[in-house]
């Protein structure tokens, strides 16, 4: 964020925006009705570095309400991540 030249540490509008668009983003996980909890599971732990009770929610959370949340970030940062589940055959997305 850049100060004002009055001294004051007030953001601009414009570095909010920036600021919102590199850290406020989510890798999604969609659900697809095809793969088994097992292997979202396991894709889950493997891909996103989840321990196993949090990969196991996750996919509840996906299965019952369509979607969810499993990591937040960079765009940069959760692009890896999105690669990864999708070349394992998962909707992901980042929004």
């Amino acid at each position: 964020m850049k100060p004002k030249d009055n001294n004051t540490s007030k953001p601009e509008f414009q570095d909010l925006v920036d600021e919102g668009l590199s850290e406020g983003r989510f890798l999604m996980l969609h659900n697809d009705d095809i793969h088994s909890f097992d292997y979202v599971i396991d894709s889950l732990m493997e891909v996103c570095e989840m321990e196993i009770t949090q990969a196991e929610q996750c996919t509840f959370l996906v299965h019952y309400k369509g979607k969810c949340d499993v990591k937040k970030g960079s765009f940069d940062l959760l692009k890896p991540y999105k690669e990864g589940l999708v070349e394992r055959g998962l909707n992901a997305t980042i929004d």
